[in-house]
């Protein structure tokens, strides 16, 4: 006698879900910030190229390098504000164009006028710093919020995967091409940057009505505001900022000094170097898929993992060991920074969102450099291994500390569901 089906047996098996990649909306998007974020790798990367051809001095690097910092640290300020007042697609647009339009001007000025490199390196970083937060908000209007850290894992994979191939892949066409074409084709880069990319939903980025305009400070200020309604979100930028400023820091003056002196070899400077990228890209793809239940507190833990790296400097081990240890650094990197942007993203008013993401490229990126200068002085005052070990206690505690934050063990505002 046949039996009925039951409801449970009538059911299907739902698809899996399409790859980010095939959507074409988010393609155009990840072309674009790819093309974007190879361009801002490869500037200094050629430049130093530069000074090894001695087409630029080591002095006048640093005052380019000096030069690019200072305009990308003003504009990403800028263009957060605009980004939010403004399509952000047009601002990615604008700001690309004259970051694309710098690198004529300093493949002209190379080895010709360091003031011409100098203005055209600061317009290079004005066009990078204002393009960072218009492409956040791009994304959160391009891509459906169930999808958005799957998004930011593949945008992170292509930057990781552009630095780990960049500079062998660069320095062979140097031999073929020369400093100036390279310059050139950076500029392509960001005609790639500028024009690829679609627009996202118009209708999260403008007010329902028109309403006169507040001046700039104001709407900057409302950006503050907006940052302070999500204590997770300062938590993280606190974090992240200590891990920068101090752990990276420290890390990038301490590890060649210590691999030409404790191992007399710059084996161990490549090696540690290329198994954080690689880290980093297997951190990305776990990411893309893992959702922790504590989203925050894995967050927290996988960028206090960067401590292992000073760690690792501070004692007498293998150098195998110093290897492995920026593997773990690069993984628990890509771990929070991920559900960072995702939750950012997801949690900050669509029309503050861009001024939001400016705060935390601002604060994040423009402490770096003052760490950069204070370690080297104070390794030579306390030595090496005192500054990696209060750097090492830095990485583990900040990140610690953040994590008990209220609102920041699920990285966001709302009440978890029962359970978790």
């Amino acid at each position: 006698m046949p039996t009925t089906p039951t409801p449970t047996a009538a059911k299907t098996t739902a698809p899996p879900p399409r790859s980010i990649l095939r959507d074409t909306a988010f393609l155009r998007l990840w072309t674009g910030t790819t093309a974007s974020g190879l361009a801002t790798w490869a500037l200094p990367f050629v430049l130093g190229l530069a000074v090894l051809h001695r087409d630029l001095g080591a002095a006048g690097l640093g005052l380019v390098l000096a030069a690019r910092t200072a305009g990308f640290l003003l504009a990403v300020a800028v263009g957060g504000v605009l980004a939010d007042r403004h399509s952000r697609r047009a601002v990615v647009l604008w700001s690309a164009l004259a970051a694309a339009v710098a690198a004529p001007l300093l493949a002209v000025a190379l080895g010709r006028s360091l003031v011409l490199m100098t203005a055209a390196a600061a317009l290079a970083g004005a066009g990078q710093g204002a393009c960072r937060p218009a492409f956040q908000a791009l994304t959160a209007e391009t891509v459906a919020p169930e999808r958005r850290q799957q998004a930011n894992a593949a945008m992170t994979m292509a930057v990781r995967s552009s630095t780990l191939t960049g500079p062998a892949l660069t320095a062979l066409l140097t031999a073929f091409l020369g400093i100036r074409t390279l310059l050139l084709g950076i500029g392509l880069l960001w005609l790639v940057a500028a024009l690829v990319p679609g627009r996202g939903a118009a209708a999260a980025n403008l007010p329902a009505e028109p309403a006169p305009r507040a001046g700039f400070r104001a709407e900057f200020l409302e950006g503050i505001r907006e940052a302070r309604r999500h204590p997770w979100f300062l938590a993280g930028l606190a974090a992240l900022t200590a891990v920068i400023a101090l752990g990276y820091s420290a890390t990038s003056v301490a590890l060649p000094l210590i691999s030409r002196d404790r191992y007399d070899t710059e084996w161990v400077l490549a090696a540690a170097m290329t198994a954080y990228t690689v880290g980093a890209l297997l951190g990305a793809l776990v990411i893309a898929r893992l959702r922790p239940r504590s989203q925050g507190w894995a967050a927290f833990a996988g960028l206090a993992a960067y401590g292992v790296a000073p760690l690792s400097l501070v004692l007498p081990v293998h150098p195998v060991v110093v290897v492995a240890a920026y593997a773990v650094a690069g993984i628990g990197i890509e771990l929070f920074n991920v559900p960072w942007f995702t939750a950012t993203q997801r949690e900050v008013a669509p029309e503050r969102l861009a001024r939001v993401s400016s705060l935390d490229f601002l604060v994040s990126y423009g402490l770096a450099p003052i760490g950069l200068a204070l370690i080297a002085p104070a390794i030579e005052r306390f030595g090496v291994a005192p500054v990696l070990a209060v750097c090492t206690a830095a990485c583990f505690l900040v990140p610690a500390a953040a994590a008990l934050v209220p609102t920041a063990r699920h990285f966001t505002r709302t009440a978890p569901a029962a359970g978790d």
